[in-house]
């Protein structure tokens, strides 16, 4: 028989989606993939049911359905401070996994280098092999998990095509400063590399963090794939609604490898989802404020038991330091974790590019009952200690 592709040697399947699975097997609580246990919005799911009995069964526009377009764009537009045009700078993705994936084969060609930095989001290092490109990570330091600008600089020399930056990022939870993404912004400009940014995260920060949109930094905007999705901001993981914006010249590349990728995200669920693009400011803050409610809930009880843990500026994730426990393997120590104590984790070893193996992931996007629920199995997590 022929040999398969040799592109996925480097990596296995997603090990947040086998610690689902490992979760769903020992009955944990599942605080390893990031997904809410509570509704979306009253508004969404009610218009999503007078949406089954409408005409929107069918394949909607390619790039996204119209409305759903201008509504992102005019919230976007508030938001980012940049005009954006609903017809020649949005493409609607299925999800921000395709929106990224998307973004990467629309910048990179065979043999090109992207920068990464490390810890990263699991896809953004299987996205740039896939997209044929090398990746080069850059450290980020904890705790504050900042970057050196030399290191930074030296990767720029390498002559790569883009840099991804997540921010909020997962899993650390860094929140970029100004000062340090006009860094990066000047060395893109200096090197004329892109940014492909991962912004899913952007209405769940922490004060006094405030999120700052790359694409919105002087000369940025020619340079910068904004991708994003409606799965954290709305809690509708399960919709799969991402998008990209971009300058004209980048979204008519990004238009042609979505086509050929998925044809189009579900047309029922964009003309849902109208509905929350449409929300007003006081929603995102009320989003702000029941995520700080849970972090807070969260890192406390964790303080509480006793263990180590880093203190998220944005999003919903705390990597714990097993070090006191004495396993060699993180992800041996994470289905310890599921089985014994029933609480599910991600080995922080799938994050990092250096050898990381005292980590492990956990998120709070829970209900506070299964907060609660979730730390009081984990008051017994020494008995795992060797």
């Amino acid at each position: 028989m022929p040999e398969l592709s040799k592109r996925t040697e480097t990596f296995t399947d997603s090990v947040i989606r086998r610690m689902t699975r490992i979760s769903n097997k020992y009955g944990a609580v599942n605080l390893s993939q990031g997904f809410p246990d509570f509704e979306p919005p009253r508004e969404l799911l009610d218009r999503l049911a007078e949406v089954t009995r409408e005409d929107f069964h069918q394949y909607s526009i390619t790039w996204g359905a119209q409305n759903f377009r201008e509504a992102l764009a005019e919230k976007q537009s508030r938001l980012m401070g940049v005009e954006i045009d609903p017809n020649e700078n949005v493409v609607v993705t299925c999800g921000s996994t395709e929106a990224m994936m998307a973004a990467m084969m629309t910048v990179a060609n065979p043999g090109d280098k992207v920068i990464v930095f490390s810890p990263f989001y699991e896809n953004y290092g299987a996205d740039t092999i896939l997209s044929g490109a090398e990746p080069i990570y850059v450290p980020l330091y904890p705790p504050e998990f900042n970057f050196d600008p030399n290191e930074l600089e030296a990767a720029f020399r390498q002559k790569p095509k883009a840099l991804i930056l997540c921010n909020p990022s997962n899993p650390c939870g860094k929140v970029f400063t100004y000062d340090e993404l006009k860094i990066i912004a000047d060395l893109a400009e200096k090197y004329d590399a892109f940014v492909i940014t991962d912004e899913v995260y952007e209405h769940i920060v922490y004060a006094p963090h405030k999120h700052i949109y790359f694409a919105s930094l002087p000369n940025m905007w020619e340079r910068t794939i904004s991708c994003s999705s409606l799965s954290k901001t709305y809690s509708i993981t399960g919709w799969r609604l991402g998008y990209i914006i971009a300058p004209p010249h980048i979204i008519d590349v990004a238009k042609k490898v979505h086509d050929f990728l998925t044809v189009g995200a579900a047309a029922p669920l964009q003309e849902a989802a109208v509905t929350g693009l449409r929300f007003g400011d006081d929603y995102y803050r009320q989003l702000a404020e029941k995520y700080t409610e849970k972090r807070d809930l969260f890192l406390s009880g964790l303080d509480n038991i006793g263990i180590t843990h880093t203190n998220p500026q944005g999003a919903y994730y705390v990597l714990l330091d097993i070090s006191e426990f004495g396993y060699e393997s993180d992800l041996d120590f994470c289905e310890k974790l599921a089985e014994k104590v029933g609480v599910g984790a991600v080995p922080g070893s799938s994050f990092f590019r250096e050898n990381v193996n005292h980590l492990i992931r956990l998120h709070f996007a829970k209900k506070n009952d299964t907060l609660n629920v979730a730390l009081n199995r984990l008051s017994d997590i020494y008995k795992l200690k060797k």
